[in-house]
């Protein structure tokens, strides 16, 4: 797995399908990155954006195998996701359960509630088990309610069945329903595993090098337990996925947000897994705001020591981690640095307005620092210096501003389209005249073509509002210096 800069982007994010963004890598963005990660929609899938997937085959008025083949030839490897806990409801594996019911090949693809729950609860007059208060009192729940969809049968029976994320029940003019949502999936069936090994075989032959393990800590489940990170479950999974992931040339990468106090983060490194670096983001605003870059460079001295094998970014497809941060910055610091965003036009996500259990930022990275090109070059520079392999959101690339009229349009629930703004081929050429984006293209060939990041030894230091961060391997070295303050900083070769 080459350690060069990442594109991360939908399908459609620039000039309408895959193969628009193709013709970018081979012309105007040629050199600055070695792999490309591509966002489910990708997949066919229904719901938020390509998480809710019905089967991982082409979305092929997004993308075609010759885009993919294209890419290869560029020498760009892709990341792509897996999601482990659910399906969407149109899925042909939940379609053929509703329409066979016990008779299904299926049956226990998903997870039955009532048989998961029975006998450790009380049978409710709607027709599902409530389960006993000690059983449930420290389940994580991702929305208000039990995490159960209850579904109707082709032969008129109703079962619940386990959702935790979303659902959708749309009645049809003739008196049937169409069910919508993401449906966990039983991961005691063989079945699961078997689709488990179908789709990674597949992602394989996309060429995909890194695989992104979407919503694997909610899979494995049991009565009485959070139902989140269900330990030592949870890493039995990844060990059995990683058992089929690396015959097929694939490196794994759990997505998982928690507090760095919680230290799962390390966890994940120790089982020998690549991790997110989550923190990046908004430490690197913190210390760009504050001039004060000690926090900073005391992590990347970890991740650097500790042998962690990240993946950074400063924005994605979804918000700017805040929860993340705790244990690195005081609750006053976060705080702080929640507000100086929402100030600069973001938006915060809180988990059913539960604000202290789980929260985000959402915004563009540029309008997090203020729509101010020094601090976005300056955050770039210093990101394509931290340890890791680095991950570009397109929007930040192209120094895109938060889209307040594309939440308005998506409604509730609609916060994210804050940063996913879908850029016409015209709009990509006039922001290359922008020397914002003139200068992160410059920053990303050299980090993409310097081969002290390959395998070179790691320095860092900081003195007051100055840091340097440094790479050498083989006589060969580069180095940045920073003024945090200024917002400036300067590039050293040696060779």
């Amino acid at each position: 797995m080459k350690n060069g800069p990442m594109l991360n982007a939908y399908p459609d994010s620039v000039g309408g399908n895959l193969s628009k963004i193709r013709e970018l890598l081979s012309k105007e963005l040629s050199g600055a990155f070695s792999s490309f990660y591509v966002l489910p929609s990708l997949y066919h899938s229904d719901l938020d954006r390509g998480f809710s997937v019905i089967d991982y085959d082409l979305e092929k008025t997004l993308a075609k195998p010759e885009d993919l083949e294209g890419l290869k030839d560029l020498g760009i490897d892709l990341k792509l996701d897996i999601i482990l806990n659910h399906a969407s409801t149109q899925s042909p594996q939940f379609l053929d359960l509703l329409e066979k019911g016990e008779n299904s090949e299926y049956a226990d693809f998903f997870i039955d509630w009532n048989r998961f729950w029975e006998g450790k609860g009380t049978m409710t007059e709607e027709g599902y088990i409530q389960p006993d208060p000690e059983l449930i009192k420290d389940m994580f729940f991702r929305k208000p309610g039990l995490p159960l969809l209850m579904v109707e049968m082709k032969d008129g029976t109703k079962k619940p069945y386990w959702n935790t994320f979303y659902q959708e029940v749309i009645e049809n003019p003739d008196g049937s329903k169409k069910y919508l949502g993401q449906m966990d999936l039983n991961i005691e069936s063989p079945k699961v595993f078997d689709f488990y090994r179908e789709t990674l075989k597949k992602l394989a032959s996309y060429g995909a090098s890194i695989v992104r393990l979407d919503a694997f800590a909610y899979a494995p489940k049991a009565p009485g337990r959070r139902n989140f990170l269900n330990e030592p479950e949870t890493w039995d999974l990844l060990s059995s996925i990683r058992d089929i992931a690396e015959p097929l040339g694939l490196t794994l990468l759990p997505e998982i947000h928690d507090a760095y106090s919680a230290k799962i983060y390390k966890k994940v490194a120790d089982k020998g897994f690549m991790t997110y670096d989550f923190f990046l983001p908004g430490l690197l605003i913190d210390a760009i705001d504050r001039a004060k870059p000690d926090i900073l460079v005391s992590w990347a001295r970890e991740i650097y020591e500790s042998g962690i094998k990240t993946v950074n970014m400063l924005g994605c497809h979804d918000g700017i981690p805040v929860l993340d941060l705790k244990g690195l910055l005081d609750d006053n610091e976060i705080q702080a640095l929640i507000d100086r965003i929402v100030s600069r036009g973001g938006l915060i996500k809180n988990l059913h307005g539960q604000k202290n259990m789980y929260y985000q930022v959402n915004s563009t990275y540029y309008s997090a620092l203020g729509a101010d090109d020094d601090k976005m070059t300056l955050a770039r520079a210093i990101q394509l210096f931290m340890p890791g392999k680095p991950q570009v959101w397109y929007l930040d690339l192209f120094a895109g501003e938060n889209d307040l009229a594309a939440v308005e349009k998506a409604g509730p629930g609609g916060h994210k389209e804050i940063n996913r703004t879908n850029l016409s081929l015209v709009d990509v050429e006039k922001a290359l005249e922008k020397p914002v984006v003139k200068e992160q293209l410059r920053l990303l060939k050299l980090r993409n073509t310097h081969p002290a990041f390959e395998g070179g030894a790691f320095k860092a230091e900081s003195d007051g509002a100055h840091l340097s961060m440094s790479w050498e391997k083989d006589g060969k070295s580069i180095s940045l210096k920073a003024d945090l303050k200024e917002k400036n900083y300067e590039i050293n070769i040696l060779d």
